[in-house]
């Protein structure tokens, strides 16, 4: 019996000398691996970091280097790319940057978090039948207002045309209130008050990929349009009714002003803010509206969609440890709390919660009676975004007519509106 034995247990210690990496499970421990993220939407970057250190106790031989930014991120990254320094995991948006960037992109098809994502959020991420990124939240966009100074300022139902708001805007100057916080800083912030006049002009207020092609392929003008032009109403209308300096507010400088009682709107936020508009107030009573556009209440609207995405660098050369690490926050239990509960967003799987936010709670509540818009900044590039930004900064500051930067708008959406 003692000779049987040790015919047996021989080999098995010579097998865990050759492969001293075995463990009692038989399976090899995490190979040491660092995986570069690199990311915009600064506004998750506390929940970015939460995710990191909770991974690190997962695979604690696995390191994320993260690198978060806004200012000139499209430019960045594509710089990034030509030099062939491409980030195991970089960001970008949905619809049309998913064909830009498909020949970077690893195909997550057959991943686990293809399958724990709800169906219209993968039809937004995905290109030639392939699943090429993962959103990391779907987002709200729409007017964000303070409740108590609504009432302070005998203000009972939000505004739906263009005339009611300045009505209301009459009503909140004439008890010492401003109306409108802005974050004209920001290059983003255009395009996400743009979006809601570009669905209020489309057929379908809830598609409006067909308008924006039509822009994008010239098919089509502002001047056949005039929804679209009633955009720079609205601009001049906050910035007449707004804080001074709107040029120089930053998201930040926004967040702040709203949160402190400075202004009883914020323009060109959306869900996302409400975190730090709350750490700065708790005790603030927040709503959302839809944009007035015009003086057609039915076009008034919130936004909801999945903006933000996830791709990972086929190349990578750590590419299944990356693939593990986006599995994990779309699948594991900490994954799916992650997105209410972590990024107080609104989770883009199926088995994710609602996070339990005043923006959320309102826009449930508008869901049930109003038509929902559609993220219509999908549909174009970021670098025409970012171009487009940059002439509506221009108009603000007197630098350019409001036909100039009509004219240079419909230039820069047919050259940068889609990948060539």
């Amino acid at each position: 019996m003692v000779k049987k034995l040790l015919v047996i247990v021989l080999p098995v210690l010579l097998l865990i000398t050759l492969f001293g990496g075995i463990t009692a499970f038989g399976q090899s421990p995490d190979k040491p691996a660092t995986i570069k993220m690199f990311l915009n939407s600064p506004e998750y970057t506390n929940a970015y970091n939460a995710f990191v250190t909770e991974y690190k106790k997962v695979k604690p031989n696995v390191t994320i280097d993260l690198q978060v930014m806004q200012a000139d991120y499209p430019t960045i990254l594509k710089t990034k790319i030509a030099s062939g320094d491409i980030p195991d995991i970089f960001m970008t948006t949905a619809g049309a940057e998913i064909k830009q960037y498909a020949e970077y992109s690893a195909d997550l098809t057959k991943e686990p978090l293809a399958g724990a994502m709800i169906p219209s959020v993968r039809n937004n991420v995905s290109y030639g039948g392939k699943v090429l990124g993962a959103p990391i939240a779907s987002n709200l966009f729409a007017i964000i207002y303070n409740k108590d100074l609504f009432a302070k300022a005998g203000i009972t139902k939000t505004p739906k045309t263009l005339t009611e708001l300045k009505a209301d805007c009459d009503k909140l100057q004439s008890k010492g209130i401003t109306p409108f916080a802005n974050g004209y800083m920001e290059w983003w912030v255009y395009k996400h008050i743009f979006q809601h006049f570009v669905d209020a002009s489309s057929n379908n207020i809830s598609d409006s990929s067909n308008l924006v092609n039509a822009f994008i392929s010239g098919k089509t003008t502002f001047q056949n349009h005039p929804t679209l032009t009633k955009f720079f109403n609205f601009i001049n209308l906050t910035v007449t009714y707004g804080t001074p300096k709107a040029l120089e507010k930053d998201f930040s400088a926004e967040t702040s002003e709203f949160a402190t009682g400075k202004a009883a709107m914020m323009t060109g936020q959306g869900g996302w803010a409400e975190e730090g508009i709350v750490k700065i107030n708790p005790n603030i009573k927040i709503g959302i509206m839809g944009y007035p556009i015009n003086d057609d209440p039915n076009k008034s609207a919130i936004i909801l969609g999945s903006g933000a995405v996830l791709r990972v660098n086929k190349d990578s050369k750590v590419l299944e440890e990356t693939k593990d690490f986006i599995n994990w926050l779309y699948t594991s239990e900490y994954g799916k709390e992650w997105f209410a509960k972590t990024a107080k967003a609104i989770p883009p799987i199926t088995q994710g919660k609602y996070p339990d936010m005043q923006m959320v709670n309102d826009m449930r509540n508008i869901m049930k009676t109003d038509k929902i818009g559609d993220e219509a900044i999908i549909y174009s590039l970021d670098s025409f975004h970012q171009k487009f930004g940059e002439i509506i900064q221009a108009y603000i500051g007197k630098g350019k007519t409001r036909a100039q930067a009509i004219s240079d708008i419909q230039k820069a959406w047919t050259q940068l509106g889609a990948a060539k």
